[in-house]
C-alpha cells in the first residue's frame, strides 16, 4: 500500500509526538521519597515547589529514621532517603541499599527544651537546671531514646549535663519526634526534647531552653538516592542542595553545611 503525502505526515506527527512525550510519561511515575519526621514542615514545602516546577510526582513518606532504614531493607519501594543521623544511612550503605556515591550531608539541627505556651524561658539549660521540678509530676516527651536519632541525642545530651538519672523514669517515649512534639503540644506532657525546628512548626508549644550543642553529637541529615532510585531521584536529590531550597530549610530553623 503506498500512502499519501498527508498520511505519511500524519504518521510522522504520531511519530514524533510520541518520541516527545515519552520523556513525560516516564517523569509521570511517582518518586518516593522517605524522610525523617522532623523534616516535614520543611519537606512538604520543598516537595510541592518541586512537583510545580518540574510536573515530577513526589510521594513523602515521613517516620522515625530507625523505622525508614528497616523498610528499605526489607524493600520499601523508596527511591531517596533522608535520615536524621549518620547511623541508619551507615546501616544502609553497609548492606547495599543505598548508591553511596549519591551520599551528602544535607542539614543540620539542635535540640530544645519546649513547653506549653506559658512555659518560661530560659537561655540555655545547664547542669543545676531543675528538670524533674520543671516537670511538675509530670512526663518529659521524648522519641524513642535508644532508637530515634532526636531521642538518642537527647538522652546524650542530659547525660552529659548530668540530668538523665532524675528523670530517665518520667520519660514519655514517642515513635518519632513529631509524635513527642504532640504530647507537650496537645497537654499530654509538660515539657519535651525536641528538635529546634520542630518547635518553630508548632504554634502551641514554645522554647522553654537551649540545649548546649556540645552536650550531644552533632545533628547530621545525611540523604542519598536508594539503589532502586534512577534519574529522577538523583535530581530530587540535586535540587535538595540547591541555593533556594536550602533557604527554605534555614527559614525552618535547619543548619546548613559548614555552618
Amino acid at each position: 500500500m503506498i500512502l499519501s503525502s498527508a498520511q505519511r505526515f500524519c504518521a510522522m506527527a504520531v511519530v514524533l509526538g510520541a518520541i516527545l512525550l515519552a520523556p513525560a510519561l516516564v517523569r509521570a511515575e511517582t518518586l518516593t521519597v522517605f524522610a525523617a519526621a522532623s523534616l516535614k514542615t520543611a519537606l512538604d514545602r520543598v516537595a510541592a515547589d518541586y512537583q510545580a516546577e518540574t510536573g515530577q510526582s513526589v510521594t513523602l513518606s515521613y517516620a522515625g529514621s530507625p523505622i525508614l532504614s528497616r523498610q528499605i531493607q526489607l524493600g520499601a519501594p523508596a527511591d531517596v532517603f533522608v535520615s536524621a543521623n549518620s547511623k541508619w544511612m551507615d546501616v544502609l550503605e553497609t548492606g547495599g541499599q543505598i548508591d553511596a556515591t549519591t551520599r551528602v550531608d544535607l542539614l543540620g539541627n539542635s535540640l530544645v527544651l519546649v513547653g506549653s505556651e506559658d512555659a518560661g524561658q530560659m537561655a540555655e539549660i545547664g547542669s543545676e537546671f531543675n528538670l524533674i521540678g520543671r516537670l511538675k509530676g509530670g512526663y518529659l516527651a521524648m522519641a524513642m531514646v535508644d532508637a530515634v536519632p532526636a531521642g538518642l541525642y537527647g538522652k546524650a545530651a542530659l547525660q552529659h549535663l548530668g540530668l538523665w538519672e532524675c528523670v530517665s523514669d518520667k520519660v514519655a517515649q514517642a515513635d518519632n519526634v513529631r509524635a513527642a512534639l504532640a504530647l507537650v503540644a496537645t497537654g499530654a506532657a509538660p515539657l519535651g526534647i525536641v528538635y529546634a525546628t520542630d518547635a518553630l512548626a508548632e504554634e502551641r508549644v514554645q522554647i522553654v531552653a537551649h540545649i548546649p550543642e556540645t552536650a550531644h553529637p552533632p545533628i547530621v541529615y545525611p540523604a542519598a538516592v536508594t539503589q532502586r532510585g534512577g534519574t529522577e531521584a538523583r535530581e530530587f536529590l540535586t535540587y535538595l542542595q540547591g541555593d533556594t531550597v536550602q533557604r527554605i530549610f534555614a527559614e525552618q530553623g535547619f543548619t546548613l553545611p559548614g555552618e
